[in-house]
């Protein structure tokens, strides 16, 4: 087994907690570095239950007050971390070398002998899952690191399992262009699901994807998105394997997709083997139909069987918030669910659309940068996808301080969408929020919680749920 780069090395996390962090401190614990670190999550009381066990698990944890960062270690930095930050300046003083996140990933990925970079606006979570399945039950032993906790990975100690810890030799990690940090990895084999708007202009999303797709030896892109489907037509046939749910020219495509409660069946055409194969899917939507192909097109990529991975697929558990049910109380389900941008909230919706029951969301936007620069394609997209009884409540977004512009929050977006013609309210706050959707629940209505950089999103739908079995 090939040992991690930085075995026995000190280092400190600003911001230890994140959901892009925790992994990483993971991965370097268990190859022998020592790993502590502040979190302004911890120093304000929120997720409890998450500092608790890094605390049991042996990470020593300081308040992010500048007192942390001490002669010796690297300080390894999360991207919402500011240089104006106490322990970030503390480390400035002590003339400690300060990496980002994203720096940090990129040393550990490129060191692997095969790298499988999961990329792309939707999906990267779940695809990143998967492909980490398909090769842990094919007894490939991955070492993984995700943005998100893995279901399966989930046990007696293990309750933030998003990371893997296996053969350093084999890197499987989801990576993000948010930031333009994934010019910073080179992949063996690179996934791109889609491209959208998110958080960059599609110039710069484009270069930034178009850089991936060529420094690996591998692409695996789907047909089915305009952009990605570019980057496919400026490869030769060798470097790429392509996946779809309608492009007939498709090397993995998925066809008579039978949605279940539960999850959903469809049938694999493979058009290199010139076979039909059915396939049966543990969670639901058929964005994770799409999700599917890309990591069965990773496997093919890597030059591996298919059928291990199809069986795989059947005992996925999907991904923590990702259209997680929370449970049921008082005749109301609720759903926990990651989705911040149109294209991810657009496939929780339309999956959610696939059973009856009226939809009250609450949407928490994940900072006013997005919301600003995506106000018309957030009005626009639940504009279209909620139905006419559905009913959107806003708080305004995440903001835990620093200079970020907010001149554009939750009641300009609440008013666009109500011009076209769907129930939209924006509120003072959460908790106003939650008192709303209790006052609209009534049997047979579905909760949605949906959101994303706030790990107490999901205890805000808990203590829901334990409000509508106190009024039941």
């Amino acid at each position: 087994m090939h040992q991690a780069p930085s075995d026995g090395q000190d280092y400190f996390f600003c911001g230890l907690g994140g959901s892009g962090m925790l992994p990483l401190a993971l991965i370097l614990k268990a190859a022998g570095a020592r790993i502590a670190g502040s979190d302004r999550a911890h120093d304000q009381g929120r997720t409890p239950d998450k500092f608790a066990w890094l605390a049991a698990e042996g990470f020593a944890l300081s308040p992010q007050d500048g007192s942390g960062p001490r002669a010796g270690q690297t300080v390894v930095a999360s991207g919402a971390v500011e240089d104006s930050v106490p322990d970030i300046a503390a480390a400035r003083r002590l003339g400690l070398e300060v990496m980002t996140r994203p720096q940090m990933l990129a040393r550990l990925f490129n060191a692997a002998e095969i790298r499988v970079g999961v990329a792309g606006t939707s999906g990267k979570s779940t695809v990143t899952g998967m492909i980490a399945w398909m090769l842990d039950q094919a007894g490939r032993d991955p070492s993984v690191i995700n943005g998100a906790v893995m279901v399966n990975y989930v046990g007696a100690g293990r309750p933030f399992a998003s990371a893997r810890v296996g053969d350093a030799a084999l890197m499987v990690a989801e990576v993000d262009e948010s930031d333009g940090s994934i010019a910073g990895y080179d992949p063996t084999v690179a996934v791109v699901g889609n491209i959208s708007l998110d958080h960059k202009s599609m110039e710069e999303l484009r270069a930034l994807f178009g850089g991936f797709v060529e420094r690996s030896s591998v692409a695996v892109l789907n047909l089915d998105n305009a952009e990605t489907a570019a980057l496919a037509g400026g490869l030769q046939r060798a470097r790429k394997v392509t996946f779809a749910l309608d492009d007939e020219a498709a090397d993995l495509r998925a066809v008579d997709l039978a949605p279940r409660g539960d999850g959903v069946d469809f049938v694999l055409r493979d058009r290199g083997a010139m076979i039909d194969r059915p396939v049966r899917l543990a969670v639901p939507g058929a964005h994770n139909v799409q999700n599917a192909l890309a990591a069965l097109g990773a496997v093919r990529a890597l030059g591996l069987p298919l059928e291990p991975a199809i069986e795989a697929l059947a005992t996925f558990s999907g991904i923590r918030r990702r259209l997680e049910l929370v449970g049921q109380a008082d005749g109301v389900t609720l759903i926990d669910d990651f989705a911040h941008n149109p294209d991810k909230i657009t496939a929780t919706l339309r999956t959610l659309h696939d059973f009856p029951g009226r939809l009250l969301v609450m949407f928490q936007p994940h900072g006013y940068g997005p919301l600003k620069l995506m106000r018309a394609e957030f009005a626009k997209t639940f504009a279209e996808e909620l139905g006419e009884a559905d009913v959107l409540v806003m708080p305004e977004p995440v903001y835990y301080g620093g200079t970020t512009d907010r001149s554009v929050g939750s009641a300009d977006i609440a008013a666009d969408i109500v011009a076209l013609g769907r129930q939209a309210e924006a509120l003072p706050d959460r908790a106003a929020c939650g008192r709303r959707l209790l006052e609209l629940a009534r049997p047979g209505d579905r909760i949605v919680v949906m959101g994303a950089r706030d790990d107490s999103l999901t205890d805000f739908a808990r203590d829901l749920k334990s409000a509508l079995m106190m009024r039941a």
